[in-house]
């Protein structure tokens, strides 16, 4: 047996361990393992192993016109390996770092392949980045190629790029058309050794409250890591598998590349140039999808519609990105008969905390920590590990090979991640005596109001019980008696105007329903500042300017 046939054999049992205990969650936790990989490329040893003869879809693209893409394994398979010649003919070697700025098209899965077959370095990148954020990524990425939608060549003209440059669409002067690779021999063969332990891909966080760090995986960390967003998800081989995020963002290659295809699923798009929620399960009930992983803007939107419109739902179905409030999930649970299930992950990891499927779920928590993955509640003032309220570590003793290897190219900030012997999340949870952790907040959106500890999350979940509330976002406002109070940053549903009235009707809902000390004592109606990726910057909100729609609970109700 081969070196690349053992690598695949071990990934391969243990993801069909994973498969046979996806509702046996103890089984799960006692017998799983991660493989230990030398020489690896998941594309080569995984992706086309499966792919072999197989005629399933791996890939398939839905557009608003009506007009669709369905690529099988086989044809993916095949087509990587010309364009991973074709790029490596264009002199991308094993280790150059490609930024990669494509939306939701074949081609972006075709590059992805293509560059793990042929070694190089992958720098996904959001179509939506402005000219600076190009140049940084290009600078602190040391980026030597781009791959990019044509119209996006402008932007990279105008910061001075001089690196390889490919076109994908129409042709560009000065850039070379990747529709050439469509020419090319169709024959790839690997002239270069993957370890498990080369690095794959560079991802820049979100930088909700600083500038985005750049997170470093191997050719292991996310491709085999993502077993554990597998289990999360319940993938099953044979799903229709939609995750509705965008290209350049970590959770896109967690849900719509490596997860689905760790389980021999397939990978459904629908690509739309504005949500539409009866549009969107139009096409799910049209395709079949069987699975669906979105983020909790999008949840709220759909409930916002008539959810009876899909008279098949998913058999499975999860929320990422944020944690999600128990409204909504209650809401589609009578509706769908489905239960949306929480996970917590990073870019910097895989999913490290979930509920998975077939557990029994408590309201608001997140679940128990995946299989692989060992969870300890950190002090952060003490450091003291085991806490019932901490911030929410990894243990390095049994590292789990979902983790990033540090921030690229910033030694002090991957030291202060990992420092004492845990990966540190920045997250605060508490655990419960089941195990069980529930999503308290940012260790620094976190605040104090008269001496108690107010977690953001939990009042914003209470807001969006009320009809007029869409979104939410609570941070502290100074207050001359109690430091600081709960002020609220709140989007209105439709039918509801930003008056008096309306506010001192929330304020009255936070009142029955929040205990006095964690009450919401002012409102501002207003849009919330917003990541490209749509996380919500709370750094923004705090330091934001009174405006003429902010109203204080004091002014419109009697003293409590």
């Amino acid at each position: 047996m081969t070196g690349e046939d053992t690598a695949t054999a071990q990934f391969r049992a243990a993801r069909d361990l994973l498969l046979t205990h996806s509702d046996d969650y103890d089984a799960a936790v006692a017998q799983f393992t991660w493989p230990v990989l030398d020489e690896w490329n998941w594309a080569r040893d995984w992706f086309d192993v499966v792919a072999a003869g197989n005629d399933s879809p791996a890939l398939w693209i839905v557009e608003e016109d009506g007009s669709e893409a369905k690529v099988s394994y086989a044809e993916m398979s095949a087509r990587s390996d010309q364009v991973a010649g074709w790029l490596r003919d264009t002199g991308i070697a094993p280790g150059d770092r490609i930024l990669l700025m494509l939306a939701n098209q074949v081609e972006l899965w075709e590059v992805m392949l293509a560059a793990m077959k042929l070694g190089a370095v992958v720098i996904p990148a959001t179509t939506l980045l402005a000219e600076a954020d190009i140049a940084d990524r290009i600078e602190r990425g040391g980026v030597s190629h781009v791959i990019a939608r044509s119209e996006l060549a402008a932007a990279f003209d105008a910061v001075g790029a001089r690196h390889t440059r490919i076109a994908v669409g129409e042709p560009v002067p000065g850039w070379t058309d990747y529709a050439d690779s469509r020419s090319a021999d169709t024959e790839f063969v690997a002239s270069h050794t993957t370890r498990a332990d080369d690095t794959l891909l560079l991802y820049f966080t979100s930088g909700t409250t600083s500038k985005p760090k750049l997170a470093e995986h191997t050719h292991a960390s996310y491709p085999v890591g993502h077993l554990s967003t597998m289990y999360w998800i319940g993938l099953r081989p044979g799903d229709i598998h939609l995750n509705v995020s965008s290209p350049g963002w970590a959770k896109h290659a967690w849900s719509n590349v490596f997860a689905p295809w760790n389980a021999q699923a397939c990978v459904f798009i629908y690509n739309y140039a504005r949500f539409d929620a009866a549009a969107l399960m139009a096409q799910m009930q049209r395709c079949g999808v069987s699975s669906f992983c979105a983020p909790p803007t999008v949840w709220r939107m759909l409930i916002q519609s008539d959810l009876g419109l899909l008279t098949t739902p998913p058999r499975v179905a999860v929320g990422a990105g944020e944690p999600l409030n128990p409204e909504v999930i209650e809401r589609v649970r009578a509706q769908w008969g489905v239960t949306i299930r929480d996970g917590f992950g990073q870019t910097e990891t895989t999913v490290q905390i979930a509920n998975s499927p077939g557990q029994p779920l408590k309201s608001g928590s997140m679940g128990r920590p995946c299989p692989g993955y060992v969870i300890e509640l950190v002090d952060p003032a003490t450091g003291e590990a085991g806490v019932a309220e901490g911030e929410i570590c990894i243990d390095l003793a049994h590292r789990p090979l979902g983790l990033m290897t540090g921030y690229h190219g910033d030694a002090e900030k991957t030291a202060t991640a990992m420092a004492g012997g845990y990966y540190h999340s920045g997250d605060v949870g508490s655990r419960d005596d089941e195990g069980y952790i529930t999503y308290v907040g940012r260790t620094d959106d976190v605040f104090k109001s008269s001496d108690y500890r107010i977690s953001p999350f939990e009042l914003e979940s209470v807001l969006l019980e009320h009809d007029a509330v869409v979104e939410a976002a609570v941070v502290p406002a100074p207050d001359a008696l109690r430091l600081s109070v709960p002020k609220a940053y709140i989007v209105l549903a439709p039918g509801w105007d930003a008056t008096q009235e309306t506010a001192r009707a929330i304020f009255e809902h936070s009142r029955t329903h929040l205990a006095g000390y964690k009450r919401v004592r002012r409102i501002a109606f207003a849009e919330l500042p917003k990541t490209i990726s749509g996380k919500i910057r709370r750094v923004e909100l705090r330091n934001a300017p009174v405006t003429d729609t902010e109203f204080r609970e004091e002014d419109l109700t009697q003293r409590a």
